[in-house]
């Protein structure tokens, strides 16, 4: 794999890191309803572009969770980051569990929003034929993001979905993501991990559901959290481990704020960083 410097633009100006890796169907414009409202004291935001999608569109690369998390512990290193948390949406969050296996010292905390398993997603055929699909169709686009965020988000807002997915994403590489966020079983290399690691799902979400979370996420990692969304946006229950909805940065935008940056100071500074 080919070293390459991610994409990026950074907000804020705190001392504790974070890098916030888009899901499959966008690039970092993903996380544009978020940014007014972060806290930019605490916290320093690195929005990546993993190969495939937005600045690096015309990327040349395997499409992998693998390759991409060796392309954040390279962009960490060229901006200095030394320990940094991530948040992650869906296969952005299976990047994020992956650096658990390659860099986990470097790690403070990791936020899953709908995070897809370390194991992958076990689709029945008809269901992965329509993903699949997805790469060429934009009605297959349409219809996953119908199906993910419970079939009651208006056409107008599904249709702005699709037209941004397929303006950011390279045909090819947005095809070749899914064999690795779906087909890929790396859960033994991460399981048992100490860094704290929040799920946040949607209790409208088939695919990625909190009883899928309780049954992966909450059994791998020792100090995990699962928090969950109701289809109105309010927390509907938080566990030791809690969940949001599938796209939250459009749907909930100040109730995943909320809920990300709780957990990601509750450990306070860092040694050596100020609070």
């Amino acid at each position: 794999m080919t070293s390459f410097t991610l994409p990026h633009e950074l907000h804020g100006e705190g001392a504790h890191k974070v890098f916030a890796v888009h899901g499959w169907f966008a690039d970092r414009s993903a996380y544009a309803g978020v940014l007014p409202d972060l806290d930019r004291t605490e916290f320093t935001y690195a929005l990546v572009d993993l190969r495939g999608y937005g600045h690096a569109k015309s990327a040349v690369g395997a499409s992998t969770t693998a390759e991409a998390t060796l392309d954040l512990v390279e962009l960490a290193g060229r901006l200095g980051w030394e320990r940094f948390s991530v948040v992650g949406h869906s296969m952005g969050r299976a990047v994020g569990q992956r650096l658990l296996a390659v860099a986990p010292h470097r790690l403070r905390r990791l936020v899953g929003v709908s995070p897809v398993p370390a194991s992958g997603l076990d689709l029945p055929p008809e269901q992965w034929e329509m993903f699949a699909d997805a790469a060429r169709k934009p009605e297959n686009r349409r219809a996953v993001i119908d199906i993910t965020t419970g079939g009651h988000r208006p056409a107008a807002w599904l249709d702005r979905m699709v037209a941004r997915s397929l303006a950011v994403s390279d045909q090819k590489a947005f095809r070749a993501w899914l064999d690795s966020w779906a087909g890929e079983d790396f859960h033994t290399q991460v399981e048992g991990s100490p860094v704290p690691a929040l799920a946040v799902t949607g209790a409208l979400d088939p695919a990625l559901s909190a009883d899928l979370l309780r049954r992966t996420w909450m059994t791998w990692y020792p100090r995990a959290e699962l928090h969950e969304h109701t289809a109105a946006g309010l927390p509907h229950s938080r566990l030791r481990s809690s969940g949001g909805t599938p796209i939250p940065m459009d749907e909930t935008p100040l109730e995943l704020i909320r809920v990300a940056e709780d957990f990601l100071r509750a450990d306070g500074p860092a040694e050596g960083e100020q609070a």
